[in-house]
């Protein structure tokens, strides 16, 4: 019998895992992929509805920075997304994947929301001190309780801050039910005749002071994580339990404490919308905010400092395509579209930052060859 000789196929090209991650280089890609989708959408637009792709960059542009009000409401935004990324970014460089982002926020400006209705009586300073500790008191609840159950019995702590926030939407709608004496669910601008526990405006700016809350936030976390010990003691902790016990950190306490204050500071983020935003609660207050900030932080390799880029890119975006969907008469889905094109590209970005192609040069030189005998003969 004749024996088959078998050959050995070798893949064209295989993807390998970078070493060292440059942060340059990182950042090119994110941006193109943001070009990229940015381009596509134009295209989307102009193969819809015949809209010129320049004019829908220029509609893009305008719906953050059109006039002076709206590049303050596009910084107070941003400031928003930013405080929350940062909020769950410890937990997050803990492997702690809290997603209750959302319902601490939530339950926090539920906290504000009641201090500012009954507390009227209380002079203004004491009872601006006393909505931003009830938003903080509030939120560090919402992530005092996943945090036991993960440290005492290793409960899967995804699941159960996912939950937690639907438990925080239910209780929300309960409570603005209750308080709206009309019945219509919808409990209107709390105190507007007298703006009592309105946060103040900062040289006649209303959005001035979330702005600033957050800038110290972001630089106090960054200095957290850096250089004080209970940053390393999270660090540890997220790469490994067992090395962190062995080098005697007690990883119930890291958990449980560095929960804490991820849920303080989201609910000290939705005490600031209730306070110094919206001036009033609803079940959609935070807007979704909380799932996206953990995309940024991701997105930003858990740094707040670059956080901020991602913050201020992410809601340049969401505003874009809701004036481009507003001004040029389009379907309110389709600014949507434009933020999910985004997304989708940006977190497709992250695999050419950590990974690269390498093509079988040795395969490719081989079949030139065999190309070149071919030609000979």
């Amino acid at each position: 019998m004749e024996n088959k000789k078998h050959t050995k196929h070798e893949p064209l090209f295989h993807i390998v895992k970078r070493g060292q991650k440059k942060l340059v280089r990182s950042w090119v890609v994110r941006f193109t992929a943001i070009l990229l989708a940015v381009v596509l959408s134009g295209l989307i637009a102009f193969m819809v509805a015949r809209i010129s792709p320049v004019k829908f960059f220029l509609t893009l542009v305008t719906g953050s920075f059109g006039s002076s009000r709206k590049i303050w409401k596009f910084l107070q935004s941003a400031a928003i997304l930013l405080g929350i990324s940062v909020a769950i970014t410890p937990a997050f460089r803990m492997r702690f994947w809290n997603t209750g982002a959302e319902g601490q926020a939530l339950v926090g400006g539920l906290a504000a929301a009641a201090v500012m209705q009954f507390c009227t009586n209380v002079p203004t300073v004491p009872l601006i001190l006393l909505i931003v500790i009830s938003g903080i008191a509030a939120g560090a609840l919402w992530g005092l309780l996943p945090a036991v159950c993960k440290a005492k019995w290793n409960t899967n702590e995804t699941l159960f801050t996912l939950m937690m926030n639907y438990i925080a939407i239910q209780i929300t709608s309960f409570f603005v039910y209750t308080w709206d004496k009309s019945g219509h669910g919808n409990l209107g601008i709390i105190n507007r005749k007298t703006k009592i526990g309105w946060l103040p405006s900062f040289f006649g700016n209303e959005y001035a002071i979330p702005i600033i809350f957050v800038l110290i936030i972001t630089y106090g976390i960054f200095i957290y994580l850096s250089f004080r010990k209970h940053g390393y003691e999270i660090s540890v902790v997220g790469e490994s339990v067992n090395t962190a016990r062995y080098v005697g950190i007690n990883v119930t306490k890291v958990i449980i404490r560095t929960m804490v204050l991820s849920g303080a500071l989201c609910g000290l983020m939705g005490a600031l919308v209730v306070s110094g935003v919206d001036h009033t609660i609803s079940r959609d207050t935070i807007g979704g905010q909380g799932f996206t900030a953990i995309m940024v932080s991701w997105m930003s390799g858990f740094n707040p400092f670059y956080m901020i880029f991602s913050s201020l890119l992410i809601i340049f975006l969401e505003r874009g395509g809701a004036e481009v969907s507003t001004v040029l008469g389009l379907n309110a889905s389709f600014s949507q579209i434009i933020s999910g094109l985004i997304i989708f590209f940006i977190i497709g970005s992250e695999f050419f930052v950590n990974y690269k192609v390498v093509f079988n040069h040795r395969k490719r030189h081989a079949k030139v060859l065999k190309d070149a005998g071919k030609e000979e003969s």
